[in-house]
């Protein structure tokens, strides 16, 4: 056996440990996963006395006994991380579920802020930790008045530029542009956000950034992230096979699903943005204008008029929550995007803010100037 390890993640008023005995393999994927984002540091175990910790374990027989026991009584039947997922209650409010396919089983103790899972290999335990775990936190923002943005953003002296959108608006085209020209990324697809005072304050996400073949490309990034490859490096793992073989094979097209509704996209760690492409990341601030990118090929970058603000669609939804239900009890019933007092506080305050209208073409030169002209002026 390991000697046990341990990783501390805090976000505002919210932590949670990443215990591992058997592994350190798990906690040291926490620490990268999270890092600066969420305060990610090493802790000594014996340091360890309160607060919420997702223990974590590469130990099949572990497994293989609670797997045993959530399939020997009355369970019932869900879709979690893509997953099947099978899941018994007792009297006393402990859940213990498994993951057949993933060859990973659960036990949660919701009141007690405690979440156990075994598996048989490291990779998928780390994996699962790390959800666990930004799942925990998750719940305490939430239950502390947190509510969640549909945004990209970055922060330049601790005020942030939320930019919005759909999907391909230019959410992220916008972030990693200014993300190279002086500004901290602090979120590529969502941010908390929470009313406080006349201040809307901002704290990250940590998540795999999906950036798509063509836009790595056209920001310059492409043959950086290629020759990582080569080299032996990895991106995250649930990036898509084919979309590992494109780049190596130095395609760079999009990839679609067989569906042809969503694209197949590189998927970056977090601290790869620092390592691989020198973007700094930024671990909060207050809101300081929004931005509201349309892409345009043909274009030249330039603000645009049109009545766009912030509406109900800008802001996560319970639909769009349902790939982590809560399984585990973490939540206890809070919308898993945010409540609706905490959405209107924040809506109310962003509503004043400078809002801005651009469109931006495939000239990512002229669009990493115009936008860091719009920044600076914000």
């Amino acid at each position: 056996m390991s000697t046990p390890t341990a990783t501390r993640l805090r976000a505002g008023d919210a932590s949670v440990t990443v215990l591992s005995t058997t592994s350190a393999f798990v906690t040291s994927w926490a620490l990268r996963y999270f890092g600066p984002w969420w305060n990610a540091a090493p802790v000594r175990v014996e340091d360890i006395c309160a607060g919420p910790l997702v223990t974590a374990n590469v130990d099949a027989q572990a497994y293989d006994d609670l797997a045993r026991r959530v399939t020997t009584v009355p369970h019932d039947e869900a879709t979690y991380a893509r997953a099947r997922l099978l899941l018994a209650r007792d009297d006393t409010g402990t859940i213990t579920a498994v993951s057949p396919a993933e060859h990973l089983a659960y036990r949660s103790e919701p009141c007690a802020g405690r979440l156990v899972v075994h598996g048989e290999a490291p990779e998928p335990v780390a994996l699962a930790a790390a959800r666990l775990a930004r799942e925990m936190i998750r719940a305490a923002l939430l239950r502390d008045g947190w509510t969640l943005l549909h945004a990209s953003a970055v922060a330049h002296d601790g005020q942030v530029l939320l930019s919005f959108g759909s999907k391909g608006a230019g959410k992220t085209t916008a972030a990693l542009l200014l993300a190279a020209h002086g500004h901290r990324l602090l979120a590529n697809d969502r941010v908390f956000v929470k009313s406080v005072g006349a201040d809307v304050r901002v704290l990250p996400w940590p998540a795999a950034a999906a950036v798509g073949l063509g836009l790595l490309d056209a920001l310059g990034l492409y043959d950086v992230v290629r020759e990582r490859l080569r080299a032996g490096e990895r991106l995250h793992p649930t990036q898509h096979p084919e979309v590992t073989a494109a780049l190596l094979a130095g395609r760079r097209e999009p990839l679609w699903e067989p569906d042809g509704r969503r694209e197949r996209k590189v998927q970056v760690f977090p601290d790869q943005f620092p390592d691989w492409f020198g973007m700094e990341l930024a671990t909060g601030g207050r809101v300081a204008a929004l931005l509201f990118p349309r892409i345009d090929p043909a274009a030249a970058p330039a603000l645009t008029d049109g009545d766009r603000t912030l509406g109900e669609p800008d802001f996560m939804s319970g639909s769009t929550e349902d790939r982590y239900p809560d399984a585990f009890g973490l939540a206890r019933g809070l919308d898993p995007a945010g409540g609706d007092v905490a959405r209107a506080a924040v809506a109310e305050r962003l509503a004043v803010l400078p809002h801005r209208q651009v469109v931006l073409g495939h000239d990512s030169a002229a669009n990493a100037a115009f936008l860091t002209k719009v920044a600076d002026e914000l």
